[in-house]
Parts: C-alpha cells; sequence; structure tokens
C-alpha cells in the first residue's frame, strides 16, 4: 500500500515538467488543525508583510491573551489595544468580524470536515475580510485539503510561468493555461502548489 506521499508523488509525476520539480525537492505532508478562527486570524494578520513582520505581530496577539485568545476574548478587546499590535484599522475589524462570525455560525473542524471545498470557500468568503485566495489558503494549511489549487496566487503564477513557458501578457489566457494545466494534477492539486511555491522559494506566510 502506497503511502501519502508515494501516491501524489506517482500523480503528479507525470507531468513531466512537474515531475522535475519533485525529483528534486522533498515530499510534503499536509496537517489538520484545529482552533480553524486562530488560523484564520494569522493569515489575515500576515497578508502582504514579511514573514518576520506577519510574526512579530501575531506574537503580540497571543500576548494580548496569555497564548490562549477565544473569540470572545478577541471581541472583548477595545479597538484600539488590538490596533496597537501593528494591525491596520481594516485588518483589526477583520479579525474582529472572524471572532464574531465563529461565535455566531460557529468552526467546528467536524462539522467543517464535511463540506466539500467550494462549500468550505463559500463558507469563509461570508467574512468580511476573508477573500477567495485567504479560504484557500486555510483549506491547505489548516484543513489539509490536498486539491486546491490557488489560481489567483502570485508566487503560483511566476512558477508555472517559468517552469511551463506560459505568457504572462494575456492575464486571462495565463488563467486559462494555468486552470488546464492544473486540471490534470487532481485530486492532489494543493501538493503541487506546494512545490511550484518552494520551486520559487516564496511559500505563503500561514
Amino acid at each position: 500500500m502506497q503511502t501519502a506521499s508515494a501516491s501524489y508523488i506517482s500523480h503528479l509525476s507525470k507531468d513531466k515538467r512537474l515531475g522535475k520539480l519533485l525529483a528534486q525537492q522533498e515530499a510534503f505532508t499536509l496537517r489538520k488543525r484545529n482552533q480553524i478562527y486562530l488560523h484564520l486570524c494569522a493569515s489575515i494578520m500576515s497578508q502582504q508583510l514579511s514573514t518576520r513582520v506577519a510574526e512579530v505581530i501575531h506574537k503580540r496577539f497571543l500576548k494580548l491573551y496569555s497564548g490562549k485568545p477565544t473569540p470572545q476574548k478577541i471581541l472583548d478587546t477595545p479597538f484600539d489595544e488590538l490596533r496597537a499590535i501593528g494591525l491596520s484599522n481594516a485588518k483589526t475589524n477583520y479579525i474582529q468580524n472572524v471572532a464574531r462570525f465563529t461565535l455566531k455560525k460557529g468552526m467546528d473542524p467536524k462539522v467543517l470536515r464535511k463540506m466539500n471545498n467550494e462549500e468550505l470557500i463559500e463558507h469563509f468568503t461570508e467574512i468580511k475580510g476573508v477573500g477567495r485566495w485567504t479560504a484557500e489558503m486555510l483549506l491547505m494549511f489548516t484543513l489539509g485539503r490536498e486539491d486546491v489549487f490557488a489560481v489567483d496566487d502570485l508566487g503560483i503564477q511566476n512558477a508555472m510561468i517559468r517552469v511551463y513557458k506560459l505568457d504572462k501578457t494575456d492575464k486571462k489566457k495565463l488563467r486559462e493555461n494555468m486552470l488546464r494545466i492544473s486540471a490534470k494534477w487532481s485530486p492532489y492539486r494543493t501538493y503541487a502548489c506546494l512545490h511550484l511555491w518552494h520551486h520559487k522559494d516564496n511559500m505563503p506566510v500561514t
């Protein structure tokens, strides 16, 4: 019986260009995490920031709650106090939105894991401040979904332009070509993304 890594490597290696990357890299393992709302908050904090700055802000956030933030504690925190850890006004609002949504609709991992990928993306993007890319990162890095393709991610675009010699001048055509190429990677598109990010050395902050 094949391990998960052997299965995805065997499948993705049918694409010869991607197979060359896989042969040069270590296999990846996806993890399923709990406290999903916290990982979503961390993802929002990290948007458009360097890894180092994002880590500093996240540590300050955890310190506010002695390492144990809950949705209610986040909502009870004065706006300016949350803002003072280094968040913009918008990100402070978005994190409060996540906490509010969690209390209202819940983020029980057992419930979420019964949803398919599109249902999850629709669920998470109900939260103001959470777009499709953020939801896709949550599916990959927190829920451990194996078949997610982040077509709008700049790192994935740059890697595929380089590996598959794609024309980047026509954005619509580029997107179509990326979706066409990635279709054959299913059901392991997340792993393909991980190897493409690693190839470009621009793994998202999660």
